[in-house]
């Protein structure tokens, strides 16, 4: 790599609360970046201090309206409309100025890689994939994954893979780029039937020139670590290879987590970590090295992001951290009193990620596998039923 991966943070993220009791509480990245403080995971590094993106950057994605309506929203008397003020998407003051501030982080980011000072940068506040052109959606304002994206586009880099882990499906940059073929998005989510949003079947596969780059896999409830790589691997580096992309954009969102309230996979920590090195070594192969990680959904805020977040921040830094590490006692003593469920004491939960590749033996993904590689693989010159694609 050109320098030290850049990571950007700024205590200012903690501005994005949609409320006191809405379950993306922002004491997740708090303590993810105390965690990783106290492994020493960044030591040395210099993080990052964003500013808020600009009205232009944002309406890259998002309608000049709709940015009207954000700015508005917390002193209106009236309904504004656009998702805004509904359980999901409570309006709170500041909501602009947080909102953007995420989108600057991500930006930031984004700008490290394309002048050349890095070649992989993080923002662990960013990946708010659902927002939408014109409304807000999950717990997202304004869509930091697809303005870094459209961004990028501008400036050098002509063919971007998205891939997002996150248990739901990643609908908002899905929308924003399903008629650009300068942009393969890959989404690996809990199945549509069973989770919100309803979208991310097999069948949406982009639109026009465009079709093949938009790549749906469903996986089924109480999927677990190997059977979540198994399907991974079965699907994304066949089609990263075929794409050539020339940087990897990721959404890391770790709602995926077998503890997680509000879905249902059965995903551990240290899924999570191997799921991170698979995206390291993609990166490396198919993108040139180039990578740009966001963060995402997580509402295990105790046990599970912070511990999740911290192996993806070591990971970026090539500093792994072993998953039978201790976690420091300063870090226990200040989160065992903000939560009244034990603290975990060590960074994995000692769960195997072991599987067989695919096309040996049988799993319960298999068919989720086989419906995405015969939906778009053809369109990729790819055989859906060669193992070896």
């Amino acid at each position: 790599m050109s320098a030290s991966p850049a990571v950007v943070w700024t205590p200012r993220f903690l501005g994005y609360k949609l409320s006191d009791t809405h379950p993306l509480n922002p004491i997740r990245l708090d303590l993810t970046m105390r965690l990783a403080n106290s492994l020493g995971v960044l030591e040395g590094i210099e993080v990052l201090t964003p500013e808020q993106a600009s009205d232009e950057e944002i309406e890259r994605v998002h309608r000049p309206s709709y940015l009207t309506a954000v700015k508005s929203a917390p002193d209106a008397t009236y309904d504004v409309g656009h998702g805004l003020g509904t359980l999901d998407n409570p309006i709170f003051q500041g909501m602009h100025e947080a909102s953007a501030l995420v989108c600057g982080g991500s930006l930031l980011a984004a700008r490290q890689i394309a002048e050349g000072r890095c070649d992989r940068a993080v923002n662990i506040a960013g990946g708010l994939h659902h927002a939408m052109a014109g409304e807000a959606s999950g717990f997202c304002v304004y869509n930091d994954c697809a303005v870094a994206i459209s961004w990028l586009l501008d400036h050098g880099f002509d063919r971007i893979a998205y891939v997002d882990v996150d248990v739901h499906h990643g609908d908002g940059v899905q929308a924003a780029f399903r008629n650009d073929r300068r942009v393969l998005t890959v989404s690996i989510h809990q199945h549509p039937m069973t989770l919100w949003p309803g979208t991310g079947w097999p069948s949406e596969v982009g639109s026009g020139e465009a079709e093949g780059t938009s790549v749906n896999l469903a996986l089924p409830q109480g999927t677990r670590d190997g059977s979540w790589l198994r399907a991974f691997r079965a699907v994304v580096p066949s089609l990263l290879a075929e794409f050539r992309p020339s940087l990897l954009v990721t959404q890391c969102g770790v709602d995926t987590h077998h503890e997680d309230p509000l879905a249902e996979l059965s995903l551990t920590v240290d899924g999570h970590r191997a799921i991170y090195q698979e995206l390291r070594q993609l990166a490396e192969t198919h993108a040139g090295g180039k990578w740009l990680a966001l963060g995402g959904g997580g509402y295990g805020l105790f046990r599970v992001v912070p511990r999740s977040w911290t192996h993806l921040l070591a990971t970026v830094l090539d500093r792994d951290v072993p998953a039978d590490r201790g976690i420091p006692a300063d870090w226990i003593a200040h989160t065992a009193g903000l939560n009244p469920r034990p603290v975990p004491t060590v960074m994995g939960e000692g769960a195997p990620v072991d599987h067989l590749p695919w096309g040996t033996g049988g799993d319960p993904v298999d068919n989720a596998i086989r419906e995405t590689r015969r939906a778009v693989f053809p369109l990729h010159g790819l055989d859906p039923d060669d193992p070896r694609d």
